[in-house]
């Protein structure tokens, strides 16, 4: 299936202009529309911190001082989509069919991030994350987790620096889980039209279920001659095996299913898809 539509959730951090040139990479690959999101927070939510023992003037005065800052924030983020889109000569135009090009919009909502990404992912054929900023916990990534809990849909979590191509040298990490064969399925349009694809393994990272050969079988029924590779934990760290594994083939993008355990156990013990999201210098497609 081609790819047709982007979602690209935006809140103005240096990571988002990175995400912007990844998402138009995406567009201009597959003449597909990007919808940049940008959500507003309600300054309404903070009405609930009465019951904090706090007067309505005070209340009040959080209101208006979250209303404000919202504001600046969704105009510093309008004016950073219109210059990049004016740089790079890209049409700006509602979502059609038949164009023949990339083009892009920019929409602006007020709510709960994690509940409206969530909600418009799952008429994208793909959510475009900007990168964790440097420091940040990426179990905060509200939209990120939105998306892959919430849509049904595949996510491409942009590196921090825009990438100089994306697809040629596709690497597919493989443990048998039903997330990694959604992360498949998401990954095949891409994997037709690459110069080369890898699947990745290693025997700590496989589950219960098919082995990469069987995979390398299935992908040959759709037209991909897949290559396999096995490789290594690094200081009993998969996920930096793999990363490593990814950077030593030249993937200019990695497909993996995310959270083969829970998000909780995940969060607390580390894993795999929290040290590829936190560390990974490529693009990240994931899928749950």
């Amino acid at each position: 299936m081609a790819i047709r539509k982007l979602l690209l959730p935006l809140t103005g951090t240096a990571a988002g202009e990175a995400a912007l040139a990844t998402a138009l990479m995406v567009a201009r690959i597959w003449k597909a529309h990007v919808t940049a999101l940008h959500v507003r927070v309600d300054s309404r939510d903070v009405a609930p911190l009465a019951g904090e023992g706090l007067s309505g003037a005070m209340i009040e005065e959080m209101m208006s001082a979250t209303e404000k800052e919202s504001a600046e924030r969704a105009h510093a983020v309008r004016t950073m989509f219109e210059r990049f889109v004016a740089e790079h000569g890209l049409t700006v135009q509602e979502a059609r069919y038949g164009t023949g090009d990339a083009t892009a919009s920019f929409a602006a909502v007020t709510g709960r991030e994690e509940d409206l990404v969530a909600q418009q992912a799952r008429l994208a054929d793909l959510t475009v994350v900007p990168h964790p900023e440097a420091g940040e916990d990426v179990s905060s990534s509200d939209a990120l987790h939105a998306v892959l809990f919430d849509s049904g849909r595949p996510v491409l979590i942009a590196p921090r620096n825009a990438p100089a191509h994306l697809g040629q040298r596709v690497a597919v990490a493989w443990n048998g889980t039903a997330e990694s064969a959604q992360a498949v399925w998401a990954a095949i349009p891409w994997m037709r039209r690459a110069e080369v694809v890898r699947v990745l393994t290693a025997e700590e990272y496989q589950r219960r279920g098919p082995g990469a050969p069987e995979l390398q079988d299935y992908l040959a029924l759709h037209g991909i001659e897949a290559e396999l590779a096995t490789f290594k934990p690094i200081d009993r760290e998969v996920g930096a095996g793999l990363l490593k594994a990814a950077r030593e083939f030249g993937a200019d993008l990695l497909c993996m299913g995310a959270y083969s355990h829970s998000r909780l156990r995940q969060l607390i013990l580390g894993g795999v898809t929290r040290h590829v999201l936190e560390k990974a210098d490529l693009p990240v497609m994931m899928n749950r």
